[in-house]
């Protein structure tokens, strides 16, 4: 289910040129409409009506559209930093509870409510404005090694989405290639590369990067 839906103004953001940011994302209680936003810099940005997005040259846009984080992940974390972590406080428009988001199959569908469909896409790449608002040493190499990233979701029908609302996962792939094993493949396996082909759902572009990266390995 939908534990918490969180939605960001813009504010000042400090560690980055583009100055402006949306991760500071707060529980809003009513429902709010989500849509493909379309390309990434010159799209809608957000999936979600009023949540900003400053650094649209690395956030946002149809493959980006929505970010989900488990509560169970938040809470392995709470244990890691000895602190209470809020939803909303990893900049997550969804934070779902009995989803395995890190265990969720590229392409597979999330119906959501009573007719949003999204699709995870991939992990998330920790930058620098996440690691200045946890305000933790090493942050980003340590999100990233931990490999509970949270996923990112296309929108495949829009609909509204509020907090309470259900997940049923449906129609996984039978690539079974997931968040973790993709992100993890990604960012530290190189010679594993030629696995993350096989998910034709992966992000637009991904693919020709990927393909880049194997053509300059000896």
């Amino acid at each position: 289910m939908i534990l918490s839906l969180n939605v960001g103004a813009s504010e000042y953001n400090p560690a980055k040129s583009v100055g402006r940011t949306g991760i500071g994302k707060q529980p809003v209680e009513h429902a709010v409409a989500v849509r493909a936003p379309g390309p990434k810099t010159t799209g809608l940005h957000s999936g979600l009506i009023g949540d900003f997005i400053g650094d649209i040259k690395h956030h946002g846009g149809d493959d980006q559209a929505v970010y989900a984080y488990a509560i169970e992940d938040y809470a392995w974390w709470a244990a890691q930093l000895g602190r209470d972590l809020a939803p909303g406080l990893f900049g997550e428009n969804l934070t779902t509870e009995g989803v395995d988001v890190g265990g969720a199959v590229i392409g597979e569908v999330w119906h959501v409510g009573d007719t949003l469909v999204l699709q995870p896409t991939f992990g998330r790449i920790p930058c620098a404005t996440f690691q200045h608002r946890m305000g933790e040493k090493r942050w980003t190499r340590r999100f990233a090694e931990a490999n509970r990233t949270g996923a990112y979701l296309r929108v495949l029908v829009p609909g509204e989405v509020r907090a309470g609302d259900r997940v049923e996962v449906t129609d996984r792939p039978a690539h079974k290639l997931t968040i973790n094993e993709a992100f993890g493949i990604y960012m530290h396996d190189p010679a594993r590369l030629p696995r993350l082909l096989e998910a034709a759902e992966l992000p637009v572009g991904m693919h020709a990067e990927i393909e880049e990266r194997l053509a300059r390995t000896p």
